[in-house]
């Protein structure tokens, strides 16, 4: 499937930039894509899907293309949520299906609550459908002082944006993505980064720092309520090697994505499945067609069991 069209969706702040494969008549499915990332993350996979849907990429604002907020104004867990709501208008898309990677999967898990009449499908990719507490409480003071403060000071930097060479910005973006390849790093790039005259400039909005900044922590009680709230059918994908926690440091600890689990798996019954592939954080683009199968199958509503691992 050929990518059929780059498209910019107007909003107050500028633009959102999307990519779209497949005829707009086809049933669409609207994809997320992590932290810091953009819409190139989803370059490999959905040529292995289905062919009679049509699969929309977008960058968040401040990501990619998709313009940066105004001067002033942070970036919240909520305002992402409301740009995905902007897309399902432009479009006019009632109902539509979801598939987020990782931040993208709290994103589209938020809106599937918010909105649950407008979601028909959601897949997680090693990701879960929101933030739970994650023993992040008594931090949640310090993020948002911190959020504030970074905001500042990048106001009150005269400094331009630095250009690098390709090769010194590929290095940096593997050095803090350590699941990510060479050759994912550099699709990524293509779409993260703009030529200047002095090399390459990164696109996001260096008000997008720490991501627990941007996430809306939520108890276990009110992610149980939340989750009650889905009209969705819903497939979580876990990589085995990739991540379970928002914060690195807390990636050892397992629980919260249990608890998602089994949450789930009660509250939906039959309407979820959870899915374990080999793979890292980044398995929907260095091994996509690990993925393909399953995701596949879920969108072609094709029978699988509650529970899997691949």
């Amino acid at each position: 499937m050929g990518l059929l069209s780059e498209l910019k969706l107007a909003v107050p702040w500028g633009h959102i930039a999307v990519k779209v494969w497949g005829s707009q008549k086809n049933p669409p499915v609207l994809c997320l894509h992590g932290w810091l990332d953009n819409a190139n993350s989803f370059d490999r996979l959905i040529p292995l899907l289905p062919q009679d849907l049509c699969y929309v990429a977008m960058d968040f604002g401040g990501h990619g293309l998709s313009s940066h907020y105004n001067p002033g104004f942070p970036y919240y867990h909520q305002n992402f949520v409301s740009e995905v709501r902007r897309v399902a208008a432009a479009f006019k898309w009632t109902p539509f299906s979801l598939l987020g990677h990782s931040f993208g999967g709290s994103v589209g898990g938020l809106f599937a609550c918010m909105f649950p009449e407008m979601v028909h499908k959601l897949i997680l990719l090693d990701s879960g459908p929101f933030f739970p507490d994650s023993k992040e409480m008594e931090n949640i003071m310090t993020y948002r002082r911190r959020s504030i403060d970074h905001v500042l000071q990048v106001e009150a930097s005269q400094k331009s944006r630095r250009a690098f060479s390709q090769e010194e910005l590929l290095q940096g973006l593997l050095n803090n993505n350590s699941h990510l390849s060479r050759d994912c790093g550099e699709l990524l790039l293509q779409r993260g980064a703009t030529k200047v005259a002095e090399g390459l400039v990164l696109n996001r909005d260096r008000r997008l720092s720490w991501p627990e900044n941007s996430c809306d922590f939520m108890s276990k009680e009110l992610f149980v309520h939340s989750a009650r709230s889905l009209q969705a059918n819903v497939l979580m994908i876990k990589a085995l090697q990739g991540y379970y926690d928002v914060r690195r440091v807390n990636d050892a600890d397992k629980e919260p994505m249990l608890f998602m689990v089994d949450t789930l798996k009660s509250i939906l019954k039959e309407r979820f499945q959870f899915v374990e592939v080999p793979g890292n954080h980044y398995v929907h683009m260095n091994k996509p067609q690990i993925l393909a199968g399953v995701i596949s199958s879920f969108l072609q509503d094709l029978p699988r069991t509650t529970s899997s691992r691949l």
